[in-house]
């Protein structure tokens, strides 16, 4: 996850900022997290990437990744296919996501 939204409650503290450098540990304390996002950016490139390039905030903390094409869970391998958007077809989120999709 490279980035934690500003004014969400974490313990005592409230998130400042963006991927603020103290807001990783909240992360850990978190039970379940899940992420909601656009699956392709204004250009139509995956946004739900192999590997994320920017600076991290909390690295393996994501269990969900929800998104305008479907849900995904972040499982051993990969990423796991639960259920796609309503007129989105399984191949058209595969050709969407450049991460790895395991069965």
């Amino acid at each position: 996850m490279a980035i934690w939204p500003p004014g969400l409650r974490c313990g005592k503290n409230w998130s400042k900022g963006y991927a603020g450098r103290g807001d990783g540990s909240c992360l850990r304390a978190l039970l379940w997290l899940k992420l909601v996002m656009d699956h392709t950016n204004k250009h139509g490139e995956s946004k739900v990437l192999q590997k994320c390039t920017l600076p991290l905030t909390g690295q393996a903390v994501v269990d969900r990744i929800i998104t305008n094409l479907g849900v995904l869970d972040v499982v051993e391998g990969g990423l796991r296919i639960v259920e796609t958007a309503q007129g989105v077809t399984e191949a058209e989120l595969r050709a969407a996501t450049e991460a790895t999709l395991v069965d």
